[in-house]
Order: structure tokens, then C-alpha cells, then sequence
């Protein structure tokens, strides 16, 4: 009774996702969005501020009873022809990702490997990297196995899962990671890289120049640039913060 319940509950979910979303179909905007990734996915043509405005509602009217109910749900959405209801479920996972444990990764990861391109990739580092911040160590496993995985979009996940970590971040996993795929010559991997160690710097920059200059050589330029993109802006407001702490000290002593 109760299975036939959820499953009324997912199917009513995916009819009020589609009622909403349908009416928002942009047929010029559509085309430009499908070259935008080169022709590999249909879209409705709904702008992201609209399609949220539709379907945020339903996202938190939702509420899944628990994970297979939530797979159910995601997998639903994400096999729907056009990539907004794909954007909907990634948004669904992220409001509800506390449902999920480590379990669920391997489900995550497949979910990377079909439809890839690196928006619905990237929509789900942030569900990956809040269940491996959970599981400690065997999370920190299983992006170990993941980091190596025949999968580049998975391989990228892996990298970016820590992202936003900042004062948590594992840095030795990090720069790791970093070291073990700078032999690669895919762009979204070379592009993930210097996004993860841009990424930290905004916690230390200093830890990961140092890192730039001794093992820079072996990454690509684009790595490089990526990762010392805001290298000038934190260096400035680092020594802004010092000049400041200097002042406060001096005007301690005199007093």
C-alpha cells in the first residue's frame, strides 16, 4: 500500500513538473541553447529564472519519504526529453541530499554518465561532496576509486567534490588529486583542476601558490590560469588584512 502511494506521489510530482515547465517552451531560445552544447540535448527554451520560479514550489511541496523514493523521483525527471526537467532534478537532489548516504553514490555517479555534458555533471558535485563530508573516511574511499574511474565526467566529479569545503578541504587529497590527472589532456578535466585549486585559495591562496610553484610545471596553462585567477585580488586583501592587524597591534602597545 505503501509503494503504491509513493509511486502515485512521484507520478503526480512529474505531471505538476511538466504542467509548469511546458508553458514556459521558447522555441528561439531553445535552438540557441541546443548549438550552446553542441547539438547533443533538446531543450524547452525556459530561462533558469523563470524554470525556478515554476518548479521551486513543487521541489519543496515534494518531500520524499526517503531515498528510493528520491531516486525515483530524480530518475524520472532526468529521463524527460528536454534538459530543464534534468536542471529540476539536480535541484531536487540538492534540497534533499540529507535523504541520501553513501550508498546512493554509485547511483550518483551513473547518473554523471548519462546525458554528460558538464552542466548536469556539475549539478551534482555539490550532492557528492556533502555525502562524502558526512562518511569521513570511507566517502574519502570511494572518490579515491572514483578519482581513477574509466568515466572522465566522473573522474571531474571527483575532483570538484570538495568544493566549498575551504577550512575542511583535505588538501593532501586535493593537490592529489590534482598531481594524478595533470597528465590528462581533456579540457573539462584541465578546466576542474584549476576551478579546485581557485577554489581553496580563497581559504589560503598562499598553500596553494606554493603548490603552483613546485609542481606547476607538469599542468596545463589553462590549469595554471584557472587556479591563479584571483591570485592578485587575494594577495592584496591578504596584505590589507596584515597592514590592518599591524595597525590594531601598535595602537594596543601605545595605549
Amino acid at each position: 500500500m505503501r509503494k503504491t502511494s509513493s509511486k502515485q506521489k512521484i507520478a503526480k510530482f512529474h505531471r505538476a513538473v511538466r504542467d509548469a515547465l511546458l508553458p514556459l517552451k521558447n522555441p528561439e531560445r531553445a535552438a540557441a541553447m541546443r548549438a550552446y552544447v553542441r547539438d547533443q540535448f533538446e531543450y524547452l527554451g525556459a530561462g533558469t529564472t523563470e524554470r525556478r520560479a515554476a518548479v521551486t514550489p513543487l521541489i519543496r511541496a515534494f518531500k520524499p519519504v526517503d531515498a528510493e523514493g528520491m531516486r525515483a523521483a530524480v530518475e524520472g525527471l532526468w529521463a524527460m526529453r528536454e534538459r530543464e526537467f534534468l536542471y529540476c532534478a539536480a535541484e531536487l537532489l540538492a534540497r534533499y541530499q540529507a535523504a541520501l548516504s553513501l550508498d546512493d553514490l554509485p547511483w550518483l555517479l551513473s547518473l554523471a554518465q548519462q546525458k554528460s555534458w558538464w552542466d548536469s555533471v556539475d549539478s551534482l558535485v555539490k550532492t557528492v561532496g556533502k555525502i562524502v563530508q558526512r562518511s569521513t573516511l570511507k566517502g574519502a574511499r570511494a572518490m579515491d576509486a572514483a578519482v581513477r574511474h574509466k568515466n572522465f565526467w566522473v573522474r571531474r566529479i571527483a575532483m570538484l567534490h570538495q568544493l566549498g569545503w575551504r577550512a575542511e578541504c583535505d588538501t593532501e587529497r586535493l593537490f592529489r588529486y590534482a598531481e594524478l590527472l595533470a597528465v590528462e589532456k581533456e579540457f573539462f578535466i584541465r578546466k576542474a583542476i584549476g576551478w579546485a585549486l581557485r577554489d581553496y585559495a580563497w581559504h589560503d591562496w598562499s598553500v596553494v601558490e606554493k603548490f603552483l610553484s613546485t609542481s606547476g610545471a607538469q599542468f596545463s596553462g589553462l590549469t595554471v590560469r584557472e587556479a591563479r585567477k584571483n591570485f592578485e585580488a587575494l594577495r592584496g586583501s591578504s596584505s590589507a588584512t596584515k597592514l590592518r592587524n599591524n595597525r590594531n597591534q601598535s595602537s594596543a602597545r601605545r595605549v
